[in-house]
């Protein structure tokens, strides 16, 4: 399994397009629409491999056949691994943008946890899970590792 780096911001699943003269890597549109990138602002990307168990994973099913091969594949080929109103406890890592905490969880998936700091380790509610992130209100006492 690839390691990933403590420092990921935001974990995706897409494919890189062949378009003669350039290559292009699709980006969902709803990290656009959500807030999680922005137009106009340079990233730092890394491409890290499928292997090749994830690639049988993510093979189009019948049902997706129709998908063209520009659309993005899903951003979690298991969907993401949180579900609303699941109690658990968290890390925060970083602040993000808003000061609001940002945790992540199993494959990087972030959990953004308003009024918490980095360091402070809490046991949250899944309030909103959205395909690359969560929103999470805290449920008892942040205690600093």
């Amino acid at each position: 399994m690839t390691e990933i780096s403590d420092s990921l911001r935001l974990l995706f699943e897409t494919s890189v397009e062949d378009e003669g003269d350039r290559y292009t890597v699709a980006i969902p549109s709803e990290l656009v629409e959500n807030g999680s990138i922005e137009t106009g602002t340079s990233y730092r990307v890394a491409l890290l491999a499928a292997e090749e168990d994830e690639q049988t994973e993510t093979a189009p099913s019948p049902d997706t056949s129709s998908v063209s091969r520009a659309d993005p594949a899903p951003s979690h080929a298991q969907g993401p691994p949180v579900e609303e109103g699941e109690v658990r406890t968290v890390s925060i890592d970083t602040l993000g943008d808003q000061g609001d905490g940002i945790a992540k969880v199993e494959r990087g998936f972030i959990v953004i946890v308003p009024g918490t700091k980095p360091g402070d380790r809490v046991e949250v509610e899944i309030t909103d899970v959205k395909e690359t992130v969560a929103f999470a209100e805290t449920v008892g006492e942040a205690t600093v590792r």
